[in-house]
């Protein structure tokens, strides 16, 4: 009966520890997104028409780790098919950081546009069993530097 107390009780909190967590990096993803809606990335292998500028390769890179709870639920919906949202959720913060992160790159560089934008995703981190702990999604492209600023 200890047993299932002691379960239970660290279900519940992983949970709250982990929605929290997750409701504070969305937000923070959010506001830094708005920030940076002026400085477009495009997957185009080619620049815009017009456009000759200087380049430079900007990138930006995120682990992310998977907390008890959505890694339990993530076991249960293996054992009996459906989509694994708790994964959804953990891949849409990594990719949407790892953009952001590469959009800072290229504004500090003082870049126009970033265009043929990629994505390189991997699990890290092995859990028991071969189970996913850690993601890493890496974010790359070509930014378009303004004349007057490139290095």
């Amino acid at each position: 009966m200890i047993e299932l107390i002691i379960f239970l009780v660290l279900m519940t909190l992983g949970y709250l520890v982990g929605q929290y967590a997750e409701k504070r990096h969305y937000e923070s993803i959010i506001k830094r997104e708005q920030k940076l809606k002026n400085l477009p990335t495009i997957a185009s292998r080619f620049p815009p028409p017009g456009k000759r500028l200087d380049q430079q390769l900007v990138m930006g890179s995120t682990v992310i780790s998977i907390d008890y709870f959505k890694r339990f639920i993530a076991t249960l919906r293996n054992l009996f098919g459906g989509r694994v949202t708790s994964y959804e959720s953990l891949l849409d913060r990594a990719r949407r950081e790892s953009l952001l992160r590469m959009k800072e790159q290229a504004n500090e560089l003082g870049a126009e546009y970033v265009f043929n934008v990629k994505y390189e995703t991997a699990s890290i981190s092995k859990g028991r069993n071969n189970t996913i702990g850690s993601v890493e999604v890496l974010a790359y492209g070509t930014a378009l530097l303004r004349p007057s600023e490139a290095p």
